[in-house]
Formats: C-alpha cells, sequence, structure tokens
C-alpha cells in the first residue's frame, strides 16, 4: 500500500526541465586576468532566445541557447551538461584589475539574475629566488667538476681493466 502511494506521488510531480528558474553561473568563478570564463544561464522556460550577460571584468556577452543533445555541435564541445540552457564564452583580459565583479543577466523576458566573479592579480615569478647555499650559489655550478671527476673514475676503471687482467709468465 504504501508503494503503491509512493508510485502516486512520484508520477504526480511535473518533471524538472532545464530553465524552471532564473539564473547565472561563472566558471570557474575565481579567475587569473587573462582566462577563459565558462557562463551558464537560464531565463525560466525562455531559453530558446538569447539573452546578454554584462559585468565591467568583460563587458557584454550574448549567450545563445544549447540544444545539443546528441553531441553533434562542434561549437558545444559535446557537454550534454548545459542542455536546454543559455551558454558563453569569454576571456577576461589581461588588464583587468583584480576584485569581485558583478555578473548581471538580462533575459528578453524581462527577468534578470546576478552572481560575482573575483578576478585575481597574481604574478608570475619569473625565476626562483636565490637563497644561497649548494654548489650554484655564486654562479659557477658543479657541472664541470662533476664531469672531470666522472671521466678520471672511468679511465682508473679501464686501467685496472687492462693491466689487472694480463696474465704473468709463468703463473697457472
Amino acid at each position: 500500500m504504501i508503494a503503491l502511494v509512493g508510485v502516486f506521488v512520484l508520477a504526480g510531480r511535473a518533471p524538472a526541465h532545464a530553465g524552471e528558474n532564473v539564473f547565472v553561473e561563472v566558471r570557474p568563478s575565481t579567475v587569473q586576468a587573462g582566462s577563459r570564463v565558462d557562463i551558464r544561464a537560464s531565463c525560466d522556460r525562455n531559453n530558446d532566445r538569447q539573452a546578454e550577460v554584462t559585468s565591467d571584468a568583460f563587458g557584454r556577452v550574448v549567450l545563445r541557447p544549447n540544444d545539443d543533445r546528441l553531441g553533434n555541435d562542434p561549437n558545444s564541445g559535446g557537454d550534454r551538461t548545459d542542455n536546454g540552457f543559455l551558454t558563453g564564452t569569454v576571456t577576461v583580459p589581461n588588464g583587468t584589475n583584480p576584485g569581485d565583479f558583478p555578473v548581471e543577466l538580462r533575459c528578453p523576458n524581462g527577468n534578470r539574475a546576478s552572481t560575482v566573479l573575483t578576478v585575481l592579480n597574481m604574478t608570475q615569478p619569473s625565476k626562483g629566488p636565490a637563497t644561497g647555499g649548494g654548489g650554484t650559489a655564486d654562479g659557477r655550478g658543479m657541472g664541470p667538476l662533476l664531469l672531470v671527476g666522472g671521466l678520471v673514475a672511468v679511465a682508473i676503471v679501464a686501467g685496472l681493466g687492462l693491466f689487472g687482467g694480463r696474465r704473468r709468465p709463468g703463473s697457472p
């Protein structure tokens, strides 16, 4: 009896469709200036028309419907998790200052949503720190010394092999 009631309750529920809510998301939500950002959005069952996303981090982007259920669209990358949503990609310009930037979605039906994109300013070091110690601290390096030492060791072993392997006359 309980199982029968459960079947009727589950059957009576309306299936969830992409676009029942209005939202916008950026992936990843934290980026370095100069990085690419994927945008996914929904305009509440109005995802068959383009929508616009704006942000001071990257300007204006037009999101397009993504309904590539078979994975045949070369522009979709075959990402089936975005079916039925609006999608787009943008690159945050290199000169963008670090900070939190609102990302605003404007749907053609008047709905709106927003999220936040965090831009970092992490400069890449050109080389490791000169902390001293070790054989290369003064810049001369140990390479030549190791090469000469290796050659001397090989010459000694070869010499011992040649002279040590000979038999003396009259020895058994």
